[in-house]
C-alpha cells in the first residue's frame, strides 16, 4: 500500500477540485461504527487503457485515506467489449485490487453506463453501499435514459461521484446531471496531473469510511484543495 504523499506542493487548488470537494462534504455523515463499503466503477472500453493504468497506480490512497475512520471495502466494476460488465469481489487489500485491476485489458466497444447504474441499483438493494465513484470520459447512450437509471440511484441513497476526463460534449451534460439525481458530485481531470485524481479518490474514499468527520481530516492532512475544503466547512 503506497504511503501518504504531500500534494500541498506539488500540486495547486483548482475550482472544478475546491467544488467538488466542497459537494462531497455537504453530503450527510454517515452512521459511526460502521465500515464503509465503495463500488469503484470504470470505462474500460478502448480508449481508456491510459487512464485506467493511471487509476490502478493511484488507488491504494482510497485505503489510505479510509484506513483512520473504521476502515473500507471496494468492489472495482467495469465495462468494455461487446456487451461485457464485470465486477470483482469485495476486497480491503490495496495490494489485491491493484492486482485485479492490472488483469483487465481495455476493450473497444460502446459505454454501458445505464447498465452500470443498474448494477449499483442491484448492489444497493442487496447489501449496503455507502457510495459510488464512475470514472469516463464519454456516453454513446440516450442520455434521458441514463438520467433515469440515476434517479433511481438517488431513489435509493447512493451518492455517486463522477469523475469525467476530456471535453466530450454529451459527457459534460450528463455527468453532472448524475451526480446532481444521486446527491452525488461530479469533477473534471487532467490525467496529466496525477495528484489530482488520486486527491479526489481520497477525499470520496474518507467520506465513504467515516463521513464528513474523517473528510474534513483528510482535508487538514493533506492539503490543496482537501485544506481548502476543510476551512470552507467550518
Amino acid at each position: 500500500m503506497p504511503g501518504k504523499t504531500d500534494l500541498t506542493t506539488s500540486q495547486s487548488s483548482t475550482p472544478e477540485v475546491d467544488r467538488f470537494l466542497r459537494e462531497v462534504g455537504q453530503l450527510a455523515p454517515r452512521p459511526a461504527g460502521t465500515r464503509g463499503r465503495l463500488l469503484f466503477t470504470m470505462d474500460a472500453t478502448a480508449s481508456r487503457e491510459p487512464t485506467w493504468d493511471l487509476a490502478s497506480s493511484l488507488q491504494g490512497e482510497m485505503f489510505v485515506a479510509a484506513a483512520e475512520s473504521g476502515g473500507l471495502d471496494i468492489r472495482l466494476a467495469f465495462y468494455r467489449g461487446f456487451d461485457e460488465l464485470k465486477a470483482s469481489r469485495w476486497t480491503a487489500d490495496a495490494r489485491e485490487l491493484a492486482r485485479l485491476m492490472g488483469a483487465v485489458r481495455c476493450l473497444a466497444g460502446r459505454t454501458q453506463i445505464g447498465r452500470l447504474l443498474r448494477f449499483a441499483a442491484d448492489e444497493r438493494r442487496d447489501s449496503r453501499i455507502d457510495a459510488m465513484v464512475l470514472v469516463g470520459d464519454c456516453c454513446e447512450e440516450d442520455v434521458d435514459a441514463v438520467g433515469h437509471e440515476a434517479g433511481k440511484l438517488g431513489l435509493l441513497g447512493l451518492p455517486v461521484f463522477v469523475f469525467q476526463e476530456g471535453e466530450d460534449r454529451v459527457a459534460s451534460r450528463l455527468f453532472p446531471q448524475i451526480a446532481k439525481l444521486t446527491r452525488g458530485a461530479y469533477c473534471k481531470f487532467d490525467r496529466s496531473s496525477p495528484g489530482e485524481l488520486k486527491r479526489l479518490l481520497g477525499a470520496v474514499a474518507a467520506y465513504a469510511a467515516g463521513g464528513r468527520a474523517a473528510l474534513l481530516k483528510y482535508g487538514k492532512e493533506q492539503g490543496g484543495a482537501a485544506a481548502l475544503l476543510t476551512s470552507q466547512m467550518k
